[in-house]
């Protein structure tokens, strides 16, 4: 079960980005795109087949899962575990041990 899922709201916690809260649009191999967070600029070339212009447009790249923390209701980064409720396995919050929906 993963800790952090798509959709999930979170905060960086290190890196050039620490503070930049967004929300979670992708999960790759370890890594995740988060909205608005790990932007960089990149030179694209024109193509008259695709119909595309040339010029420099920003492209969100990926972030460590290490590099983020789940943001609780307060607003502040959280850790996240898993236990079992009703027979189900669910995530819940370590600073406030609210459960989060499935």
């Amino acid at each position: 079960m993963n800790k952090i899922r798509k959709g999930d709201q979170v905060v960086v916690i290190t890196g050039r980005d620490k503070g930049k809260k967004g929300t979670v649009t992708q999960i790759l191999e370890g890594k995740l795109l988060v909205e608005g967070v790990n932007v960089y600029k990149k030179n694209v070339k024109p193509n008259p087949a695709a119909g595309t212009t040339g010029g420099v447009v920003d492209k969100t790249m990926p972030i460590d899962v290490s590099n983020v923390a789940l943001v609780d209701a307060n607003g502040k980064p959280s850790r996240v575990g898993i236990k079992e409720a009703d027979g189900k396995k669910v995530r819940y919050l370590k600073t406030t041990g609210a459960v989060l929906a499935a």
